[in-house]
């Protein structure tokens, strides 16, 4: 009998400039989002969350699915890509983090608006961890919630975008979608 608390959740796909998105949500909020959401990637992510939430995902369509919070954010995420300089507000589920990472997302999530970076250094003092640039590092690759809660804006110390589980192509889209770096030329 596994101890893992059951959350069931609904899940969708949407299209975006950086590729598919998978959108997960549960009753509390969204839960999870993950970048190039074909085939295999798709799959696995669909697997993880079903072990980590001990229901099996439900797409947005089906009826018992708690589908609510994905309109709301598939929505947010369409105004966030048509370029309107807000960041996406939608309730979240931090069920698929905690400790020392969930600290800094959230600290991410509420201080570092669109258009702003931070350093992974700077991170690290704001949750009063100064020797934990590399955690918060381990921490943004570890984010649950990419995109909505910004990995994007955290760069290296020097300046240099660093790391980023979705490709450092997603990065900078992302961050020149934001005005930070200039537009792809094609």
């Amino acid at each position: 009998m596994t101890d893992t608390p059951v959350r069931p959740t609904a899940w969708t796909l949407r299209e975006t400039p950086i590729g598919p998105l998978l959108l997960a949500a549960t009753e509390k909020g969204l839960v999870n989002v993950v970048f190039h959401a074909r085939g295999r990637t798709l799959d696995r992510a669909l697997s993880q969350l079903s072990a980590r939430l001990g229901s099996e995902p439900l797409p947005a369509e089906h009826p018992d699915a708690p589908s609510g919070h994905l309109e709301a954010a598939g929505a947010a995420l369409d105004r966030y890509f048509a370029g309107s300089p807000v960041s996406v507000d939608v309730p979240l589920d931090w069920s698929l983090t905690g400790g020392f990472n969930e600290r800094v997302l959230r600290e991410l999530a509420t201080h570092v608006p669109y258009g702003t970076t931070v350093g992974y250094q700077d991170l690290a003092l704001r949750v009063g961890d100064p020797g934990a640039a590399r955690a918060v590092g381990v921490a943004m690759g570890a984010n649950p919630l990419p995109v909505v809660v910004p990995c994007h804006r955290v760069l290296e110390s020097s300046g240099a975008i660093g790391g980023f589980g979705g490709g450092l192509e997603t990065k900078r889209a992302l961050l020149a979608l934001e005005g930070l770096l200039p537009q792809p030329l094609f």
